[in-house]
Order: C-alpha cells, then sequence, then structure tokens
C-alpha cells in the first residue's frame, strides 16, 4: 500500500529526513513514532503529495505520488494534526462539501455521507454548527471527511492531540473499526496510542528510521536481569558463550551490587540455563528474572 524509496527533505540547512524507506503491507495498521521534530509530519506530507522531496520516491497503492500526485491523492483519506472545518457549517452540509470537492458522483453523496457519519457516531449531531462542538466530536468530524469517499489508505496525523481520556478511548475505538476497510499510518508521539492500536511501529529519530518493529515479536521478547553481590571478573564473557545468549550489558543494581541484562531469542527464557550456569560457577546470586521487552524501553534505548 506504501513503498517510501531513499527519500530525503531539507530546509535549507536543517535535515529534515535523510534516506528514510519503508513500506506498508495492505491492512496493516502501523504507528509512525518519533519524539517531536522527528520529521514525521514532512513523512506525511510527503506521502499526501503535499510536499515534493528533494530526492527519492513514494508510491501509494502502486501509484506514483510525484508523478501521479492526483491520483494517488484519490485513495488516501488525511486527517491532519488540526484539521480543517468551517465553524460556521453544519456537519452535515461541511461533509456534503467535502463530498463535491472529492467528486463523489452526486447519486451516491447520501449513502456516502450516511456511512461515514454513521462509522464515527455522528448521527445526533448532523445539523449543529461545528463550531459548538467539542473537540472529541471535531476530530469524528474529521474523520468522518477522511474516509467519506472510502480510501484504501487512511493517514492520521496525532488523531488524539488534545483529547481528555474519555475521548481517546472512543477515538481508539473508532480506529479499530476503521481498519476492517482501511490501511492506516498514524502519527504520534504517545507510545500508549501505538501499543494499543498498531499490528508494527517505525520509530523515526532525527530524520531517520530507527526501528521497524512487530508489536507482537516485541512483546514476545523478554530479557534476562542477574545481580550478583559482588563483581566476578569473567561473567560477562561467561554469559555470552552460554547457547542462545545473543548480548550481555552490564548494569549497576542497589549499593553498586554487580548486574547484567542478558538477550536472547523472542520467546525464549534464558533464566534457567542463566541459573545453572551461575550455580555452577558459584557466583553470588542476588536476583534473577525476567525482564519483558517494552516499546518504551526500545524508544528509549534509540534516544539516548
Amino acid at each position: 500500500m506504501i513503498e517510501v524509496q531513499s527519500i530525503r527533505k531539507s530546509y535549507g540547512p536543517i535535515v529534515a529526513l535523510d534516506d528514510v524507506s519503508f513500506s506498508v503491507a495492505d491492512g496493516e495498521i502501523v504507528g509512525l513514532l518519533g519524539p517531536n521534530g522527528a520529521g514525521k509530519t514532512t513523512m506525511i506530507k510527503i506521502l499526501t503529495g503535499y510536499l515534493q522531496p528533494d530526492e527519492g520516491s513514494v508510491a501509494i497503492d502502486g501509484i506514483d505520488v510525484l508523478t501521479q500526485t492526483q491520483a494517488a491523492q484519490a485513495r488516501i483519506g488525511y486527517l491532519p494534526e488540526n484539521a480543517p472545518a468551517y465553524p460556521e457549517l453544519s456537519v452535515q452540509a461541511y461533509l456534503k462539501l467535502i463530498a463535491d470537492l472529492r467528486q463523489v458522483p452526486a447519486n451516491e453523496q447520501r449513502e456516502r455521507i450516511s456511512a461515514a457519519v454513521y462509522a464515527v457516531d455522528l448521527e445526533d449531531r448532523l445539523t449543529q454548527p461545528i463550531g459548538t462542538l467539542s473537540k472529541g466530536y471535531r476530530q469524528r468530524v474529521g474523520l468522518a471527511q477522511a474516509i467519506l469517499h472510502r480510501p484504501r489508505l487512511l493517514i492520521l496525523d496525532e488523531p488524539s492531540v488534545g483529547l481528555d481520556p474519555t475521548q481517546i478511548v472512543e477515538i481508539r475505538h473508532l480506529i479499530r473499526r476503521l481498519s476492517e476497510f482501511s490501511t492506516i499510518l498514524f502519527s504520534t508521539h504517545i507510545l500508549p496510542e501505538v501499543e494499543a492500536l498498531c499490528n508494527r511501529v517505525l520509530i523515526l529519530m532525527n530524520g531517520q528510521v530507527k526501528a521497524d518493529a512487530n508489536l507482537a515479536e516485541l512483546a514476545g521478547a523478554s530479557d534476562a536481569i542477574l545481580m550478583l553481590d559482588k563483581a566476578v571478573g569473567s561473567a560477562v564473557d561467561t554469559l555470552k558463550a552460554l547457547p542462545g545468549v545473543h548480548h550481555v550489558e552490564p548494569v549497576t543494581g542497589d549499593n553498586g551490587r554487580a548486574g547484567f541484562r542478558i538477550s536472547g531469542p523472542p520467546e525464549t527464557d534464558l533464566c534457567p540455563a542463566i541459573f545453572q550456569l551461575a550455580a555452577r560457577h558459584q557466583w553470588p546470586v542476588r536476583e534473577l528474572r525476567s525482564d519483558r521487552q517494552t516499546l518504551e524501553r526500545v524508544f528509549s534505548k534509540l534516544a539516548a
């Protein structure tokens, strides 16, 4: 559905995107995660044809966004961070305007508007001026205009920004429902949003893709934490030699105790083998436990 190859974009001396490449398959829900200033919004503007990159290529559903911009845009539904709307228009009048702009055939507009309104639960707000709606309902109006033309791809830029906890939960439910019909890419800097909604996460930092992780695989990955009462000089090399161990990272525990974070394959518990190893070498074990890998830990490591 999305194919991005070697995208570069600079604003004068500031490099916003630096050799960014990724793909998104049909039917996926993918979170584009990163701190403020990471390049997420620039990437979305390029995907939607609003901005031209300095280098690289972008295709949406097999259509080149740079050379066939309108044809690609016809397949995209887009909700920007601050969804533009005419506050004096009613919800119904605004959606009729969007249907005209999207060139939805006149004989299909009533059905399309009704379907979009029903999908986002706006039935009881049709005649209400948009300017009188709460932030949560204005976001629903933004989602309704984004899906009105039945896009193959739905791109959402910070869809829950400014919402209260109840509204955030409601928007999450809406996005899950919409994923039954469209591939979804949404930008956010909020980790729980990605964990709650996505199949996969792309982490963008300093204009580069730093990680591309399947959340199901991430949830199944765990490290082992080993804490010793005193340092053992050969511990790192001995642990690295243990079958299945990929990485050993020294850590410092309470009162300066020596410790190690030991990483292995997904869905593997290294603790039994480490326990036997420590007993065999008579190490003074203070603690041994599994520590599940999380998106927050991955993000923190990349940001460090």
